[in-house]
């Protein structure tokens, strides 16, 4: 059983208006399996990854017309608590608190500058019961154009030490604004924050990019393809693997990583 720190995240989900297609390009493109749909829970599905819970897919509410769209759930021992902090710090509380059954306590909140996360207080659902593999949750970005919004408010709402990227002297990361959250002392890298540039669509809001693993990152982004999905980024190397920026069939965008193909030297922070 996964054990999760207050802020890390724990669990990912999305909603999609055809559950049938989204498990059908999951199950090619990650290898997902799928449980039966809780219809007590709005028909709720949990994805399998080596038959340990990696993820959920779930139809839109009734009367909900929004884009499909990964959430990423942070833990936290006591929801309401974190909900008031996101309010004090700035950020809005869009649903909950809300105790799901027996389960847990979830809240969906929007951070300043824009991008929708959740909170996660757990109950028999701890959350993850793999991440940082192949077909699992391996890790994620706050992407903004408004770097000091998310910040100064991520540290207020969860107990996060920050430290940023040193750019190098490669033309290539010059410019580039990364900053990395972590918990437990700053010794365990939870989340990172990229200043969006001119080279994201205009009208492209601020996101959270959920990193899945992949044996094979160009295998994943031809199944992408196959499936009427697109590539938006990538495949690039980087010293934490190689990976793609997609959107699946139905819009909702993810990044793909093959952890095991590393190339170039780790940055240094500071």
């Amino acid at each position: 059983m996964l054990e999760f720190s207050e802020g890390a995240p724990c669990w990912v989900d999305a909603m999609f208006t055809d559950v049938e297609g989204a498990k059908t390009f999951y199950g090619d493109v990650l290898g997902w399996t799928f449980g039966e749909a809780s219809s007590e829970y709005g028909n709720y599905t949990q994805a399998y990854s080596d038959g340990k819970a990696v993820a959920a897919v779930v139809p839109p509410m009734p009367g909900l017309d929004a884009p499909s769209q990964w959430c990423l759930y942070f833990a936290s021992p006591d929801a309401a608590a974190t909900a008031g902090k996101i309010t004090s710090a700035g950020g809005e509380v869009l649903m909950g608190p809300m105790q799901v059954g027996t389960f847990g306590t979830m809240l969906i909140a929007k951070e300043p500058s824009g991008a929708v996360f959740g909170v996660w207080q757990p109950g028999d659902h701890k959350g993850f019961e793999k991440m940082g593999e192949a077909g699992s949750y391996a890790w994620a970005e706050v992407f903004t154009r408004e770097p000091a919004k998310p910040d100064a408010f991520l540290p207020q709402v969860f107990p996060y030490g920050v430290q940023q990227m040193d750019p190098g002297d490669d033309p290539e990361t010059a410019d580039m604004d990364f900053k990395v959250f972590s918990v437990g002392g700053g010794g365990n890298p939870v989340l990172g924050r990229m200043k969006m540039d001119d080279d994201f669509p205009a009208d492209l809001p601020p996101y959270i990019q959920i990193y899945f693993g992949v044996p094979n990152c160009d295998e994943a982004v031809e199944k992408t393809k196959k499936h009427g999905g697109k590539l938006h980024f990538g495949p690039m190397d980087s010293p934490f693997g190689r990976f793609a920026a997609v959107t699946d069939p139905q819009g909702a965008a993810f990044a793909v990583i093959d952890m095991s193909t590393t190339f170039g030297e780790m940055p240094s922070f500071g």
